[in-house]
């Protein structure tokens, strides 16, 4: 019979790698509540409606990379495949924006039906930050700040690079939209193909074309800087001096636009030189119509995401991730029916008194030789000895399998107390 594999492009995350997770998962955690963060956790199924308003039907996500299905009781669901918009749901849905500011995170997985290459799933994990209710472009100051000083705690910030640009208002983006198109039209066959399709669904993403041709299309094309209101453009000038005098490494990019329709003001994207095409580790933005287009009180909004997979390889390339800790402080070694059912009590009263101190327990049984053996290959510092004759004598023979400590034998009434010493 032919074995299952996994679908293609949803990975197993095994034993071996779950360590770095956690460790990136417990810094963030840390950073964001320092920074007075809170967690929201969204499911992953959504109404399939959710996503076609509110990423916008123009976009690459929702046009082909969406895993979108009806139920059994034939309504259309998502997959979701970014959590922005599930954020903005569960939000409006709780009464969270009605004159509150709310600073929220989440992480989990997100899907989407594209090509899989090197640090890009169909099921990729990313970590997403979402601020509603401040107006003021301070708050992508510190927005910013909060990712530049992550960058730090991985040690990553000399891998990484922040590009930011303005895009103004929804109306300053519709006049520039339509010069843009009006500069366009008459180059349209020397387009390739993608920016032939959006030329009228989503002109700026043309912007950010990868394609050399259109690329030198666009050298003459109309600046969207040129359309941007005069009080927009001198807040954008402070946030870059702010970020410079940070030490951030920033650029202003004016073809950054972001692929997702609701973005607004500020956008920003971190990247990195060191994984090929998929530079792009953590982008975002200010999206101030969002949550109004999906039903919700006027409120101003601004948030990013990270893709958790490609920032571990960034982590693993150039080895910033620390090394398991996944090895007992003690492995206790016992032989004899009786010395083994002891064994497995002795254990939990040592987990109970001494929290501390991990503690592994051989229940498969063997020789002494090859129990020894596994102690070794485990990395902890100690091993309890437990046999026949150790019960009858009530003792215990410790070995230390680090350092050059000899071996000894002490009383039973005398282990916490020695281990608590040894460990202290």
């Amino acid at each position: 019979m032919a074995k299952i594999q996994a679908v293609r492009g949803m990975n197993d995350i095994l034993p071996s790698e779950t360590p770095d997770w956690q460790y990136f998962e417990t810094t963030v955690s840390n950073l964001l509540t320092s920074y007075q963060y809170q967690e929201i956790r969204l499911p992953i199924l959504e109404k399939g409606e959710l996503f076609h308003r509110g990423v916008g039907e123009g976009t690459d996500i929702v046009e082909k990379e969406t895993y979108d299905f009806n139920d059994r009781n034939g309504e259309p669901l998502t997959m979701r495949p970014e959590g922005t918009a599930g954020c903005v749901r569960a939000a409006i849905q709780h009464g969270m924006l009605r004159d509150q500011v709310q600073k929220l995170w989440y992480m989990g997985p997100m899907f989407r039906h594209e090509r899989p290459q090197k640090g890009r799933y169909r099921q990729f994990y990313q970590l997403g930050v979402e601020i509603y209710g401040i107006k003021n472009i301070r708050i992508e100051a510190e927005l910013l700040a909060l990712s530049w000083r992550l960058w730090q705690k991985l040690g990553l910030s000399k891998h990484v690079k922040l590009e930011v640009n303005n895009l103004g208002t929804m109306e300053n983006r519709e006049s520039f939209k339509t010069a843009l198109v009006s500069y366009l039209e008459p180059l349209k066959d020397q387009l390739d193909e993608d920016s032939q399709r959006r030329l009228y669904k989503n002109p700026l993403r043309i912007l950010d074309t990868k394609n050399k041709t259109t690329k030198a299309l666009l050298i003459d094309a109309p600046r969207l800087s040129n359309y941007i209101d005069h009080d927009i453009t001198e807040n954008f000038t402070l946030l870059i001096q702010h970020l410079k005098s940070l030490g951030m490494p920033v650029e202003v990019n004016p073809f950054l636009v972001r692929g997702l329709d609701y973005y607004s003001h500020t956008v920003f994207e971190w990247t990195t030189d060191a994984l090929g095409a998929q530079g792009t580790i953590c982008a975002g933005g200010r999206y101030n119509t969002l949550v109004e287009q999906l039903g919700g009180p006027a409120t101003p909004a601004v948030g990013f995401a990270m893709g958790i997979e490609r920032i571990l390889l960034l982590m693993r390339q150039f080895d910033t991730l620390p090394e398991s800790q996944m090895q007992p402080d003690v492995y206790i070694i016992s032989a004899g029916e009786t010395s083994q059912w002891y064994a497995l009590s002795l254990s939990e009263q040592l987990r109970s008194t001494l929290p501390s101190i991990s503690f592994e327990i051989n229940t498969q049984g063997g020789s002494f030789k090859s129990q020894f053996k596994k102690a070794d290959r485990s990395g902890s510092r100690l091993a309890i000895i437990i046999g026949e004759n150790e019960l009858e004598q009530e003792i215990y023979n410790l070995k230390y399998l680090q350092g050059d400590k000899d071996p000894e034998q002490i009383k039973t009434s005398m282990l916490i107390e020695h281990l608590q010493r040894y460990f202290s």
